[in-house]
């Protein structure tokens, strides 16, 4: 086992499932995760965190010191000793940061009855909670542009006039004006923010290129803001569930909390305790 090996063995033992968010389950011969949880934590294999531990693994990629960090609860100074002992570049100023610190996880894992997504400066999501699979559909296989918010809502709208993002949300015309008005001024502020940034500059031009709706969008001097919506989701099984839809900005990290909710003793409140019970199973 190497020094990165050792390094990730050590935090694993540090993180107790409850502090993950997870069940506190049987009895254990150490109080740590198991490289299984750590997995799921993560979204990485089991065989891979095994190979990661004893030093087997190539260089890990930056999403996958990422996902680590964000599993293990790593500080900002921990994630850079992470990076280094991988052999990849710390984290760089100036750029967009998909890391969740240990506070905002916390806070987010005390939100665990309602549905909810984090996702970076860009729109991209991080992270999101079980009721939010069940809710909205499970983002876990998509990968690469097709995590963006703002890249899936314009696609979408490309073809056809369809609302983008997650098939599930219903938008009225006014609201899916409004929200793309919003995105845009988003990623105006990003590429402010964050002018060193490659990626978020090719998610520019690729929308540009891709999307008249974009494009003229983005040259307008257009400006809007996330308000507090009521916002429909289809599900498949359990039909319309219309809930209050809130975006939290953390101050400093410009992540971006999306929230669903429902007013206590509502039928969408029920059809929320409902899903929370049996998430991504059918109840059929």
């Amino acid at each position: 086992m190497g020094e990165l090996g050792r390094t990730l063995h050590a935090w694993r033992d540090r993180v107790t499932p409850v502090e993950a968010g997870l069940p506190k389950g049987d009895r254990r011969r150490a109080p740590g995760l198991r490289r299984e949880e750590l997995a799921q934590l993560a979204g990485l294999s089991v065989d891979y965190v095994i190979r990661l531990e004893q030093g087997r693994s190539s260089a890990p990629s930056v999403q996958v010191l990422t996902a680590l960090a964000r599993a293990l609860r790593l500080n900002d100074a921990e994630r850079n000793h992470l990076f280094v002992l991988a052999g990849q570049v710390e984290p760089a100023p100036g750029r967009i940061s998909a890391y969740i610190p240990p506070g905002v996880q916390r806070l987010v894992d005390q939100l665990e009855g309602a549905p909810l997504s984090v996702c970076d400066a860009a729109w991209t999501m991080i992270s999101w909670n079980p009721l939010w699979a069940a809710l909205i559909g499970d983002p876990s296989e998509l990968r690469g542009r097709h995590r963006n918010i703002i890249w899936r809502h314009f696609s979408a709208a490309s073809q056809d006039g369809a609302v983008g993002g997650f098939g599930r949300v219903v938008q009225t015309p006014e609201q899916a004006e409004h929200f793309m008005e919003a995105m845009v001024t988003d990623l105006r502020a990003a590429a402010a923010r964050y002018p060193k940034d490659p990626d978020l500059r090719a998610l520019i031009d690729e929308l540009r290129a891709g999307s008249e709706l974009f494009a003229r969008l983005w040259e307008e001097p257009v400006i809007a803001f996330h308000g507090s919506e009521r916002k429909t989701v289809n599900h498949p099984e359990l039909g319309a569930i219309t809930l209050d839809c809130d975006v939290l900005t953390v101050p400093g990290s410009d992540l971006r909390i999306v929230v669903y909710t429902a007013a206590p003793g509502s039928d969408a409140a029920e059809k929320l305790r409902l899903l929370s019970v049996v998430g991504l199973q059918s109840m059929r």
